[in-house]
């Protein structure tokens, strides 16, 4: 069980570097600010995965609820800001 855990955990860091490279050479707005959420999302579950591997699962659920709180808000804030600013649409 602990190898499957690390190895999805491995996995999903390579998968947040690729969204990371979107971030970085996203040609549009929209394609920067989907790595990003992408990346919040990754590391909600990231947190996750590492309280299964060191058996502190019950403190990191509390930690990652309130990260996906503030991810959820950040990403819709952007989201009307850019709407606004350089229009996404």
């Amino acid at each position: 069980m602990s190898t499957v855990v690390l190895g999805v955990t491995i996995v999903l860091g390579l998968a947040m570097g690729l969204s990371l490279y979107r971030v970085l050479a996203g040609p549009t707005v929209f394609d920067r600010l989907t790595g990003v959420s992408l990346i919040g999302t990754k590391s909600i579950i990231l947190l996750l995965l590492l309280g299964v591997l060191g058996g502190n699962l019950g403190a990191l659920v509390d930690v990652a609820l309130a990260y996906s709180l503030i991810t959820l808000v950040t990403t819709v804030a952007l989201t009307k800001y850019l709407d606004r600013t350089e229009g996404l649409r």
